[in-house]
């Protein structure tokens, strides 16, 4: 009898999760008001008709031009939503295919197969794929810059060395584009990238690192001169910074720095606790009477300001509300004036295997710093300094499975180093 062959090409090998990942968007419709849902769909209508935010002083960017460019066409031909979130399980199933590609260039087939299905069975990210939210996306680009930076930095063909540097360029602008804290990660990165090449011009890695995150940022430039045009402010990225921040730095022994809908409605009364509306007034009315009497850009200074205040009067609690994120990052708890609910617990298993792997991971890592392939050291460099960013502004678990593919790539080429399993038993007997 004939042993079951596995099949080599990722795309036959992942394509029960195709399957699925259509079926799951099928049978749980979205009515595109959940969420960041009618925002994102808002953005996709303004580009359908030519613009983008409305101009001053009303401007709004509350996410970037990403992934409503991506879903405009749809919005415009007037489809069923479903045909978004159909689109959300494509490329979730394409990420799958992906990272297993990327893997499969520092690690065994059978690691490689073992770290994509983790990620093709991370179901925490399930909740987002049949919603209209950037997430998916966002993933599917982690995915596709991994595999590209892992050829950027490996190949062996000129020629093709070059278009990966330039894909990687262009993904990590798009990714920029789609989620836009990672501006901040990519200006970081690439004053620090131009420290190095100083340092040591001969690096042919320090030069690629370079190249890419110079494309990178001139893919991003279009975006910030529209910007400015509206704001008139340099390198401005968002107008829901300010938003996040003064929920961040909540002083309330009640609150924790998540984000809070205000002004309350009938329908945000239903999300919080008894007596939790009533508090949330109490506390921020004051707050929104001024920030209310701006519009656009505007009201995000205002924000920002009585944020700092709240930072400055209140140092302990910010850092408080902090580590607090990091809870909400990894497992989404815990939230203000939130009634606890046991499908918290569901988060646990899987986030709390890549915690773990985390930690352990990190003392190889910094021990064999410079043995490390480059890739994985931007990657890490990339990721981390996107988390670190998310602990200071409001978050939740959907903005950590962003970063899941590059952390599993990180950790699987660890494990692969540094760990030996025999499942069988030595010869000695037990009395």
């Amino acid at each position: 009898m004939r042993k079951f062959a596995i099949p080599k090409n990722p795309f036959l090998l992942f394509l029960p999760f195709l399957v699925f990942f259509i079926v799951l968007a099928l049978i749980l419709p979205t009515h595109g008001n959940a969420s960041d849902e009618n925002r994102y769909l808002m953005f996709a209508e303004n580009l359908s008709h030519g613009f983008y935010s409305p101009p001053a002083p009303g401007v709004d960017l509350g996410t970037g031009p990403g992934y409503p460019f991506i879903i405009f066409p749809l919005v415009a031909l007037s489809l069923p939503l479903v045909c978004i979130t159909v689109l959300n399980a494509i490329l979730y199933y394409l990420s799958v295919v992906l990272l297993f590609k990327a893997l499969e260039q520092i690690v065994s087939f059978k690691t490689a197969l073992a770290f994509s299905l983790f990620w093709a069975f991370y179901y925490n990210s399930y909740e987002n794929m049949p919603m209209i939210l950037s997430e998916t996306f966002a993933s599917f680009l982690i995915c596709f810059l991994i595999f590209t930076l892992a050829k950027a930095f490996n190949s062996n063909s000129q020629r093709k060395t070059k278009i990966y540097i330039f894909l990687s360029g262009l993904t990590i602008g798009y990714i920029v584009l789609t989620k836009v804290i990672f501006g901040y990660v990519l200006l970081v990165m690439f004053i620090a990238s131009i420290l190095l090449w100083v340092i040591n011009r001969r690096s042919g890695n320090y030069r690629k690192g370079l190249v890419i995150l110079s494309i990178a940022f001139i893919t991003t430039v279009p975006y910030l001169i529209y910007t400015y045009h509206l704001t008139s402010k340099i390198f401005y990225w968002s107008t829901f910074g300010g938003n996040n921040l003064y929920w961040m730095s909540s002083p309330y022994d009640e609150e924790y720095g998540s984000w809070i809908k205000y002004p309350m409605n009938s329908q945000t009364k239903d999300n919080y606790i008894q007596g939790g509306d009533s508090l949330i007034g109490l506390y921020h009315q004051k707050d929104f009477v001024e920030a209310s009497k701006y519009r656009g850009v505007e009201q995000d200074e205002a924000l920002k300001r009585i944020a700092i205040e709240n930072i400055k009067s209140h140092p302990g609690k910010f850092i408080q509300n902090c580590a607090c994120n990091i809870g909400r990052l990894l497992f989404n708890y815990p939230y203000s004036y939130t009634a606890q609910k046991p499908i918290t617990l569901l988060r646990f298993p899987m986030t709390g295997i890549i915690a773990v792997l985390m930690l352990f991971c990190a003392i190889p890592t910094f021990k064999n710093w410079r043995k490390l392939p480059y890739t994985i050291r931007f990657l890490l460099f990339f990721v981390f300094l996107y988390l670190g960013g998310s602990i200071f502004g409001s978050a939740e678990t959907r903005m950590f499975t962003i970063a899941v593919p590059a952390l599993l790539f990180w950790i699987a080429f660890i494990i692969t180093k540094t760990i030996k399993v025999n499942l069988n038993f030595k010869n000695e007997i037990v009395q």
